[in-house]
């Protein structure tokens, strides 16, 4: 029996999912999405949000095992996406990471969505005892009128963080990319221990622009350490991301909270030199509250040209709590440059199982950031 009052994880997920579509625009007869959210959260869709999480996911700051994201591309497209780990029955990091793989199993056979990639590194990045706080995530994408896409990150800490590199550079290396690694690490890790690889990320489609992705995570980085790492891609403008990181972060100089996070995106086409970089700035811990955030995201879409009632819809889709009661919402913000697609992206946690109070000194520490 359904009670709305404490509606189960799948319940209360998949209504957020459905009123996403519904407002980016895909017809109210495409049931894959939600689909596809029931088998990703597995036996933990079915417990009660007031029993608390199966497993502490490390997705969402709440435990909540999915972050939805809204892609809104500059040419006036848009894609909804969840990033989500699979939960086992009975958890563990060995158990979640089988569970995963049957759901690669069974998502691959009913689309026809080719593992060959997933295949190349897996021996590398699935250890029978894996470390760190995941194995590897899905991203599920979504656009209307389009059949669902899938990525998998896999975590480079999985065989401690001593092996990170070694790892990464040999995934390059099956993927047929070996000069991929030199080159993305290049104008990224710098500072030692203060840049670490986050995620090697490889889409499962045979598209002319599927990439393989990396990500680093740049610890009490300024914007000038953003621009640098941003010149591993040819032709960018350092002043949209200064600009970026001056709206979203407002007083921050040195982001010292969460990480600002970089990418880029290589294809078999180029596996030399990255054809796309992205920034990720993680807003909800440089405001406030989400009211705070909201309008610097909105000034930041407005000055980019892009119509920013595409964020109000997002945001009204997930919640309808006051935006200043509660920080996290909205979780990061993602400005993507390149040749294969620019545009801004929006991550909005779902907030099952807890909405984070308002910073109560933020001012304070904003200004203690700065200095």
């Amino acid at each position: 029996m359904n009670d709305i009052n404490d509606p189960t994880l799948f319940d209360y997920t998949s209504r957020q999912l459905r009123n996403l579509c519904d407002e980016a625009g895909f017809p109210s007869s495409d049931s894959a999405p939600v689909d596809m959210l029931r088998e990703l959260l597995g036996p933990g869709g079915d417990r009660r949000l007031s029993e608390g999480p199966l497993w502490p996911s490390d997705v969402a700051d709440d435990a909540t095992p999915v972050e939805f994201s809204v892609a809104l591309d500059d040419t006036g497209e848009n894609a909804v996406r969840i990033l989500g780990e699979v939960i086992a029955e009975q958890p563990g990091m060995a158990a979640n990471m089988a569970a995963a793989r049957r759901f690669l199993d069974s998502t691959a056979e009913r689309l026809g969505i080719p593992t060959e990639r997933f295949d190349a590194v897996q021996d590398l990045f699935l250890p029978e005892d894996p470390q760190g706080k995941f194995s590897f995530w899905y991203s599920l994408i979504f656009r209307p009128n389009a059949t669902p896409k899938l990525k998998v990150y896999f975590n480079p800490d999985v065989r401690g963080e001593h092996r990170g590199r070694e790892l990464v550079a040999e995934g390059f290396r099956r993927l047929g990319m070996e000069d991929a690694y030199d080159a993305a690490s290049e104008h990224s890790v710098q500072r030692g221990e203060k840049d670490r690889f986050t995620f090697f990320a490889v889409d499962l489609d045979d598209s002319p622009t599927s990439r393989v992705k990396l990500y680093i995570s740049h610890y009490s980085a300024t914007a000038e350490e953003a621009v640098r790492a941003s010149q591993a891609v040819d032709g960018l403008d350092a002043e949209s991301i200064r600009d970026f990181c001056r709206v979203l972060g407002g007083d921050t100089v040195t982001f010292g909270g969460r990480p600002l996070v970089s990418s880029y995106s290589f294809v078999e086409a180029d596996p030399k030199r990255p054809g796309n970089y992205s920034l990720y700035l993680p807003i909800r811990d440089y405001v406030a509250h989400d009211a705070e955030a909201r309008e610097r995201v909105r000034a930041f879409l407005g000055a980019r040209g892009t119509d920013p009632a595409g964020l109000d819809r997002a945001i009204a889709a997930v919640t309808d709590r006051p935006l200043d009661e509660g920080r996290g919402l909205l979780a990061h913000v993602s400005l993507r440059l390149g040749q294969f697609g620019t545009g801004t992206t929006i991550y909005l946690s779902s907030e099952g199982y807890e909405v984070l109070p308002p910073r109560v000194d933020a001012s304070a520490a904003s200004a203690a950031v700065g200095a």
